[in-house]
């Protein structure tokens, strides 16, 4: 349980300090020191941001699962290209929380993820992450941006119809 005095999402310097100690906790053994750890950076904001990037290419799936879902809380957008490079990671939870992340920054996340569908349409977990935040924003009032990309995710041959759509969209910012 994060401490009242952390509900405000303002950092003390006291908690400045404690950064690497609480990364450091998103590996425990235990959970409920991960979680908490992870709701102590969340608390941070953007501060925190920075610092869980790091832990997003750590090779423990534990570490890089609490980063992004600490990032995906956090939603800022300076952490929307480091979300769209975990869509490819090795483990499908990652990829999915990366996802979740994106959709919650929203139009921001957009940008960074649509320049990765150009250059890599081939990639089948990129293309199921896009779908995930595409399908989340084309309901939103980014959905004009979204929508042609989600239609285009959803065709036969993906590989070949999604880096025009995703061009598109872009122009379209």
């Amino acid at each position: 349980m994060v401490e009242a005095h952390h509900s405000s999402n303002v950092a003390t310097r006291e908690e400045f300090c404690d950064v690497p100690e609480l990364v450091l906790g998103l590996s425990s053994h235990n959970g409920v020191e991960r979680q908490s750890a992870r709701e102590h950076l969340v608390s941070m904001g953007g501060p925190a941001v920075p610092h869980l990037i790091k832990c997003l290419s750590d090779p423990r799936r534990r570490v890089r699962w609490e980063a992004a879902k600490a990032l995906g809380e956090i939603a800022h957008p300076i952490s929307a290209t480091a979300l769209v490079g975990a869509l490819e990671d090795k483990d499908g939870d990652v990829r999915w929380l990366a996802a979740v992340g994106l959709a919650a920054i929203g139009r921001e996340g957009l940008r960074p993820l649509l320049a990765a569908l150009i250059e890599h349409s081939d990639s089948d977990w990129l293309r199921e992450g896009a779908h995930h935040v595409c399908h989340d924003l084309a309901k939103s009032a980014d959905g004009r941006i979204a929508k042609p990309v989600l239609d285009a995710l959803n065709a036969e041959e993906p590989e070949l119809t999604v880096p025009g759509a995703a061009y598109s969209a872009l122009a379209a910012f």
